[in-house]
């Protein structure tokens, strides 16, 4: 007979009460959400309201420039994304198992790092052209045409060769979801590879393509340092030079402002996406699709096509790095470089700790709390994820500036000691804009490892007297430790890959990995910048390989 304890335990998913895990979880919500709120109070609420020549002036040309960018990419990632995932999954080739995971490698390589090699080996003094005006005799570029590198074309390259992998990894996973049988029929009925894709894929994975677009969207719109390299001037940009050159807060958070109304756009495209997906899943009972082997011509022409999204978005960068760094051994020495890696290991290791840890909380506490809280703060709590670090960093140094000199003034009033800026002077805002941007994936990860246990054996843990405590540190830790430990790396890899808050939120002469490469490359320091690279591409490497083995049955 089920007990009036058991009974509970049972009701308590469907209704909703608060108690402390509960409470804390809305605290946890608020802090992540309280940075997009204070975006939007400054842009309505200026110090000096500069709207009107924004709009004016630069508004309409950050906006076009940002849609054209995001339009191109939205193209191209769709086209290498797809034609790579339509080629692994329905072919065998040579290499075509190799190619399966090392298409996914871009994932570890920051944009700004590819933008970097790209201008490195492209330009006028790289490489290429100077090998082209040695073997043809050419002595200057009045000789020759030559693509104008630092251009928008050249920004829209760099960043689908970067953010491909999303369209990629969605609709390799969506193909190997359908049915073979579909195929197998398709094929009787006399189509060929074109015909199958054209009339019988497109139409069943074009929600994971639309997915992966949109993903790939926002991280164009919140890109800050390939832009910036090639001389785009977009919503970002926009942001960075209204504050910092401009002085003007307020007119940057509303540029911010309609770079949020974009992202908000784009989430509601991956969402709906998303949502349509699920009714293209293929059951159980299901047979996958099988590949066909491709020989001779055919099977060159595959590998050379899925050669060259992977060249261009993780050989050439890494080529172009490891040969300044081999070239130059004594920039690992370099000053500043063990400082700026510090600093990384440091500010990512305890934004992940953190990061980790709230995530836990809130979703443990809305799970206690009832479906009610879980359907409304989930959802709400990924946006950070989506919010570019510019947005963030305009949402937090404001308030938390207004904060450090209460709190300052505060202290000094009782004690007669001046502590300075205790948050916006030394790193402790980076790690909180760390936290709220990566939120989202600690949530993900923490919530889908909840879901993979029984609730059976939590059931029983409270029946045998553990409180919520007590379930969570003896029943849910010990079976999630692998879940958390890959969470854990997946966002400390993010904080060292995260380039525009930690520019914009550190303080004086605070360097990470990420704005020392920056900061060397914008010097055309390529060569010293290049053991940094080289450092956050193999962290990146490592969550790539995370990923790679969680989809190896996909």
């Amino acid at each position: 007979m089920m007990t009036q304890q058991n009974t509970r335990i049972l009701k308590r998913p469907y209704g909703f009460r608060l108690d402390l895990w509960s409470i804390g979880a809305l605290l946890v919500a608020a802090i992540v959400l309280t940075p997009m709120l204070a975006v939007l109070w400054i842009a309505f609420h200026p110090t000096e309201n500069i709207w009107p020549h924004l709009m004016a002036t630069v508004l309409p040309r950050y906006f076009a420039t940002t849609l054209r960018l995001m339009l191109g990419v939205g193209v191209l990632t769709a086209a290498m994304g797809t034609g790579a995932a339509w080629l692994v999954v329905m072919f065998r080739f040579p290499g075509s198992r190799i190619m399966d995971y090392a298409l996914l490698f871009p994932l570890a390589i920051p944009a700004y790092v590819g933008a970097y090699a790209l201008v490195d080996f492209l330009d006028y003094a790289g490489p290429l052209q100077i090998a082209l005006r040695s073997t043809f005799g050419w002595t200057s570029a009045r000789d020759y045409w030559f693509p104008e590198i630092h251009s928008e074309p050249t920004a829209i390259v760099v960043l689908s060769a970067a953010l491909y992998p999303y369209v990629y990894l969605l609709t390799r996973s969506a193909l190997r979801e359908q049915s073979g049988a579909s195929y197998e029929v398709a094929r009787s009925l006399g189509l060929g590879p074109f015909g199958l894709f054209w009339r019988l894929g497109l139409p069943l994975i074009r929600p994971a393509i639309a997915a992966g677009v949109a993903l790939a969207m926002m991280e164009t719109v919140a890109d800050f340092g390939t832009v910036a390299t090639f001389g785009v001037q977009t919503l970002t940009t926009g942001v960075f030079s209204t504050w910092l050159n401009g002085g003007n807060a307020g007119g940057a958070a509303q540029i911010a402002g309609v770079v949020l109304a974009l992202i908000l756009v784009l989430l509601s495209v991956e969402y709906i996406s998303r949502r349509n997906a699920r009714f293209h899943r293929q059951s159980r009972a299901s047979r996958p699709v099988s590949p066909t082997q491709l020989h001779g011509v055919k099977a060159l022409a595959a590998l050379g096509l899925c050669l060259i999204p992977f060249v261009m978005g993780f050989l050439l960068p890494v080529a172009v790095m490891m040969g300044h760094a081999i070239a130059k051994p004594q920039v690992w020495l370099a000053p500043g470089l063990a400082a700026a890696a510090l600093n990384t290991a440091v500010v990512g290791g305890i934004a992940a700790i953190l990061t980790v840890s709230a995530a836990l909380f809130l979703v443990y506490g809305v799970r206690l709390a009832g479906r009610r809280l879980a359907r409304l703060v989930l959802p709400v709590t990924t946006l950070g994820y989506a919010a570019p670090g510019a947005v963030l960093a305009v949402g937090l140094l404001v308030p938390l500036a207004a904060l450090d000199h209460r709190l300052a003034d505060g202290i000094l009033a009782v004690t007669g000691y001046d502590p300075g800026l205790l948050l916006t002077g030394t790193a402790a805002a980076i790690v909180l804009a760390y936290i709220v941007r990566f939120f989202g994936v600690a949530q993900g990860a923490v919530d889908t490892a909840f879901g993979r246990i029984s609730p059976s054996l939590p059931m029983a843990a409270r029946s045998l007297g553990r409180g919520a405590t007590g379930t969570l540190r003896d029943v849910y830790l010990p079976l999630m430790r692998g879940s958390i430990a890959s969470a854990l790396l997946v966002v400390f890899v993010d904080c060292v890959k995260e380039l525009p808050a930690t520019l914009l939120l550190r303080p004086f002469n605070f360097n990470t990995l990420s704005t020392r490469v920056y900061e060397l490359a914008s010097l055309e320091r390529i060569g010293e910048a290049a053991p940094a690279a080289l450092v956050v591409v193999a962290m990146g490497l490592a969550a790539v390989a995370l990923l790679a083995r969680a989809t190896k049955n996909s």
